[in-house]
């Protein structure tokens, strides 16, 4: 996220998160990007805040709320299933930060992986996934994810 689009409670300065938030950050995602992958719509969009906003420049407007998040997932996974191909999504890179506030700011490179039914495996895009990630309910959720896609920058 650019710093002119972070809440002025990012104004402070943010620490690194210490190893075990780390790894729970990594778990977090894990569990996140299985459930996306495996068409599992409302789960997935249950780990975000039942405010949390998804963002990418590759949508024209950002989807807000669970409701709207989980639409636009159950969308696209209907029109993979439909055109038998498999999507893993891959988040690497794992930079975290600790804010004054308790928000921690997550920032992977995300790559997505298409297989089609009985083809082979291939990158179908690079982006950067910037989170706002926050503790509800004992476990992390994402506040807001801006996805930004490398081919469109």
């Amino acid at each position: 996220m650019s710093p002119s689009k972070q809440p002025a409670s990012h104004s402070a300065a943010p620490t690194p998160v210490d190893s075990a938030l780390y790894q729970e950050i990594q778990h977090f995602y894990a569990r996140q990007m299985r459930f996306l992958d495996q068409a599992m719509v409302e789960e997935w969009a249950q780990t975000f805040t039942d405010d949390g906003v998804f963002t990418a420049n590759a949508h024209p407007e950002p989807s807000v709320g669970c409701a709207a998040i989980a639409g636009g997932a159950r969308k696209a996974a209907e029109q993979l299933a439909e055109q038998g191909i498999q999507r893993r999504h891959w988040l690497g890179m794992l930079e975290a930060d600790e804010h004054p506030d308790g928000t921690v700011h997550a920032r992977t490179y995300a790559l997505i992986l298409s297989t089609p039914r009985g083809g082979q495996a291939a990158v179908h895009l690079s982006t950067t996934c910037d989170d706002v990630l926050v503790r509800e309910e004992g476990g992390l959720r994402v506040r807001r994810r801006e996805v930004r896609r490398d081919d469109l920058r």
